[in-house]
């Protein structure tokens, strides 16, 4: 592994990392069994369509009438949209070592997510995280999802890093592994303690 002396950057998974995920099954169970919908007919129609939505070619709205409003309901976009929301919940330890490993070691740090635009700009507005994130590299924003390696590419490009100066951090094996094939340090997260013992192996040690 590399010395922290050369890693300059942060790549960083937003759902599942810093944040609880925007939009998952968990989530759609529950929304599910709020509103009364059937949940297998609205998580066929959601596969269907979601990848869409979250390359940022589907407003919310548009994916909402594909998924939940294809028929009449007795609720509105608006009160499906505000549980969506409310769902999110941060990882106040992560979003912490985040910021002091940002400010202890001048580190860049820059988010790698699939995400649709309003979960995105709505989480990060909620959660304050561009205090700690330089820029977003979100599915929404370039048209592109994890696993595809241009999302990393296009993150080095804006970073102007080389792979082996940025270290990734995300709890899906399968992404870790395309930003390795690249050459960059990935992380699994599993916990906030095992991450945080995993930078310190990096040279990445936070003073407490």
């Amino acid at each position: 592994m590399n010395s922290s002396s050369t890693i300059t950057t942060l790549f960083l998974d937003i759902g599942g990392v810093l944040l609880t995920n925007g939009w998952d099954r968990a989530i759609r169970v529950r929304a599910s069994e709020k509103f009364g919908l059937n949940y297998e007919e609205m998580d066929e129609r959601h596969h269907l369509t979601f990848d869409t939505y979250e390359e940022g070619k589907l407003t919310l709205d548009e994916y909402l009438n594909r998924v939940v409003f294809y028929q009449e309901r007795s609720f509105s976009h608006e009160e499906f949209k505000a549980f969506m929301y409310a769902q999110s919940q941060a990882f106040p330890n992560m979003i912490e070592l985040m910021r002091k490993l940002k400010d202890q070691y001048s580190l860049q740090v820059a988010a790698v997510s699939n995400e649709g635009r309003e979960l995105t700009v709505y989480r990060v507005g909620q959660f304050n995280l561009g205090s700690i994130i330089d820029f977003f590299v979100s599915s929404c924003f370039v048209h592109y999802r994890k696993p595809d390696a241009d999302m990393y590419r296009i993150a080095l490009d804006i970073a102007q890093a080389s792979p082996e100066e940025v270290v990734y951090i995300d709890d899906r094996a399968m992404f870790v592994e395309v930003a390795q094939g690249l050459g960059i340090q990935g992380l699994i997260h599993k916990s906030y303690e095992t991450t945080r013992i995993a930078l310190e192996a990096l040279g990445l040690a936070v003073e407490m």
